[in-house]
């Protein structure tokens, strides 16, 4: 366990972006086990909790009446539907964590990314990499041996992923997940360079 992270005056935003299947969810995890002072954005969603779930720790959990208004009045920095219910991020949440010094990072994909270098504002700290995967072969490798989707659902994946490749450049970084150990590295050492950085400033 490293030591808890020296809190700066502003903390940081980082946003992380991967096709299905390159392991931002893994890497999310160990970064989190690693540094006590960074924290899972947690997403809102009007979906319906799953017997395990909690409010504020899993999802925050509204009705779709809520939801919009939320979206009405500016509260979410990106939203989009997926399967029929809405899922977002609230602002309030991240806001609050990054102004207490803390490492906020939120897994997202391109069109919330999207959304997010836009609303939250370049007058804030905010750190975006995109993870790679070695190749769209390996890729397919990798969905298949997942063993969770259908031919046709890793093939839409696979669509899906070399869409959402092109838009790698938009991001601070990229880096190429061929080792799981290797990519939580340089993910952390990107990030430890912005703190660096920022408490130079």
């Amino acid at each position: 366990m490293l030591n808890k992270n020296t809190k700066t005056e502003q903390g940081i935003l980082v946003v992380l972006s991967a096709p299905s299947g390159c392991g931002k969810t893994s890497i999310i995890e160990r970064l989190l086990k690693r540094h006590q002072g960074w924290t899972r954005s947690i997403s809102a969603t009007t979906r319906s909790p799953r017997v395990d779930e909690k409010n504020a720790q899993d999802y925050f959990f509204l009705s779709k009446k809520d939801f919009e208004q939320q979206v009405k009045e500016g509260k979410m920095l990106e939203y989009a539907v997926i399967y029929e219910n809405l899922y977002g991020t609230p602002r309030a949440f991240v806001t609050d964590q990054v102004e207490q010094g803390n490492t906020v990072i939120m897994t997202i994909d391109v069109q919330g990314a999207k959304q997010i270098m836009v609303s939250w504002g370049k007058e804030r700290p905010l750190l975006s990499i995109f993870v790679l995967p070695p190749s769209i072969k390996v890729l397919r490798e990798r969905l298949v041996g997942r063993n969770t989707e259908t031919p046709e659902e890793i093939e839409k994946r696979i669509e899906i992923a070399q869409d959402e490749i092109k838009a790698a450049k938009l991001y601070n970084h990229t880096i190429i997940n061929q080792n799981l150990d290797q990519a939580v590295l340089e993910v952390e050492e990107i990030i430890l360079n912005a703190l660096k950085q920022r408490r130079n400033n």
